[in-house]
């Protein structure tokens, strides 16, 4: 299914299956994964039963999966990409990510086809040609202002996607040739050497150095959280994370934070909505600099900026903490207002280079008015930090607690459900209802009896019908609409029991059919 009009969705990097599916309790509405073959990142592919998997567990919220069949394809491998789609088909793959036009000559099921960022779209003109050839989403070039977006949008109704986080490349979108021209290994057939990454020196023409061995190519991390409510009243409707190489904890940290700016401006702007289902429950607070970035910027998306290079490092160096106070034998001291803890990656900068520090322990020693003293011991010799000196300043770059955080479980994503329980002249009626308006209904002969004491039979019914587990709903409201408090049995009442076999009986867990209604109060038992 496309994305309708207004419809918003937030998409997330996928390298692994089981990134995928955090990425989606964490708010993705729709996830891209790189399948066996033909993607874009070499080392960020997935076998299509696991896939399946994934699209079974996304289905369940209504969330996509995209799976990137980006790069320029050799003849001979026509007839392996085409039989691989039909695969990807099979397996329920909402729509593949592609680059090379060839894909849409091919003998391939209905499958939806997104145009990639490597098919570099930059003008309305193009936008509305890859619109009327049968692109079902249009990715556009990270290069790209608001106003030019705009443009584009009133020459397409086609939806149209966008990176709003994630690492940037020099050159056009999909037209670096730098890798192939440096190495043979070409960026357009997944291969990319990275460099742009790499120092360099330039001299003018006679020969003088302008720069001297610093990282001329490399570009500050894309972030736009800024310009979302901007970006969405332009005309886009798909919001990219960029970071298919990325680690869960940044999967989990970078989708949880566009999620809940997401849906602050969905609150206020009633007009847009959420492309997927469910509520998603953050337990921790995101942070953008907790997770690796060369430095954040903008780009282009209100004009030219000239702050977007990271030309010191292409490294994560994170978040300043302190400064050096002391230095010792085995050890060295730092004033900081943070926690630290055993196992931090520490770092500082010494001329054009990041030094990086291991923390092996760390001791708190005393506490002034700046803050507090921390005794490092390093899990290298002091005498490899012979450039560290008292009053430089020290970043983290990987924060223990931090990352140990998000190893466990961060977030949970559920549906809300209407419950409705009334009575009939022979027993009981429930109707449930979902919060995309899937609705049920059944009803039970049960003998009604007078509850001998009624605000306690009230309470009960109440809380065996919010009975909902580990499941994938929460109660949104439970009504009683009963001319007096009845006693019923608990073993009768409890929606747990649906929920369990909802769960066995149904791929999506959310069907609307009388055999789980029936279970609901009783009246089915589950299949062995």
């Amino acid at each position: 299914m496309t994305l309708r009009t207004n419809e918003i969705e937030l998409l997330s990097p996928a390298k692994t299956v089981e990134i995928g599916r955090e990425a989606i309790l964490h708010g993705a509405d729709a996830v891209y994964i790189g399948g066996p073959s033909f993607g874009a990142r070499h080392n960020a592919s997935n076998e299509i039963s696991e896939i399946a998997k994934l699209v079974e567990f996304a289905h369940r919220y209504h969330a996509r999966i995209f799976v990137t069949l980006n790069t320029i394809l050799h003849d001979s491998e026509l007839e392996p990409a085409q039989k691989l789609i039909h695969q990807f088909y099979d397996a329920g793959v909402d729509a593949l990510i592609v680059q090379d036009m060839g894909v849409m000559e091919l003998d391939i099921p209905p499958i939806q086809i997104h145009a990639s960022t490597q098919c570099d779209i930059r003008t309305p003109a193009k936008a509305h040609f890859l619109g009327a050839s049968g692109f079902s989403q249009l990715v556009l070039a990270r290069e790209l202002t608001l106003e030019q977006i705009k443009a584009i949008k009133a020459q397409t109704n086609t939806p149209l996607e966008y990176f709003v986080h994630g690492a940037l490349c020099v050159a056009f979108s999909g037209q670096c040739y730098i890798s192939h021209a440096k190495d043979g290994r070409s960026a357009n057939r997944g291969d990319c050497s990275q460099a742009c990454r790499l120092p360099y020196t330039l001299t003018d023409g006679e020969g003088r150095v302008v720069a001297y061995d610093k990282h001329l190519l490399s570009m500050k991390d894309n972030d736009q959280s800024a310009n979302l409510e901007a970006l969405l009243d332009a005309g886009i409707q798909s919001l990219k994370i960029e970071g298919r190489y990325k680690d869960m904890g940044y999967v989990k940290n970078i989708t949880a934070h566009y999620r809940l700016l997401l849906d602050e401006i969905l609150e206020r702007r009633p007009e847009y909505y959420r492309a997927s289902s469910g509520h998603t429950q953050i337990a921790f607070t995101p942070n953008v600099d907790k997770t690796f970035h060369r430095g954040h910027t903008a780009y282009f998306a209100n004009g030219r900026r000239e702050d977007i290079g990271a030309f010191d490092s292409p490294k994560f160096v994170g978040l300043h903490i302190g400064y050096v106070t002391r230095l010792g034998p085995d050890w060295f001291e730092l004033e900081t207002n943070e926690d630290l803890a055993n196992g931090d990656g520490l770092n500082y900068m010494h001329k054009r280079e990041v030094v990086g520090v291991h923390a092996n322990t760390v001791e708190k020693k005393s506490t002034n008015d700046n803050g507090v003293i921390w005794r490092v011991y390093p899990n290298e010799k002091m005498a490899e930090f012979a450039s560290l000196k008292v009053g430089m300043s020290v970043h983290r770059n990987r924060d223990q607690h931090w990352e140990m955080a998000l190893t466990k479980k961060s977030s949970d994503r559920k549906i809300g459900l209407w419950l409705n329980l009334s009575e009939t002249d022979t027993g009981l009626v429930l109707s449930l209802s979902d919060a995309d308006g899937i609705n049920t209904s059944t009803s039970v002969k049960l003998t009604l009896e007078t509850a001998q004491h009624a605000d306690k039979a009230e309470a009960g019914l109440r809380e065996n019908l919010g009975k909902l587990g580990s499941s994938m709903f929460y109660a949104e409201q439970i009504d009683l609409n009963l001319s007096q408090a009845w006693f019923v049995p608990s073993s009768v009442i409890n929606v747990y029991g649906l929920l369990q076999y909802c769960k066995f009986f149904c791929s999506n867990k959310r069907c609307n059919c009388s055999r789980i209604s029936g279970f609901y109060l009783g009246t089915v038992a589950p299949e062995p």
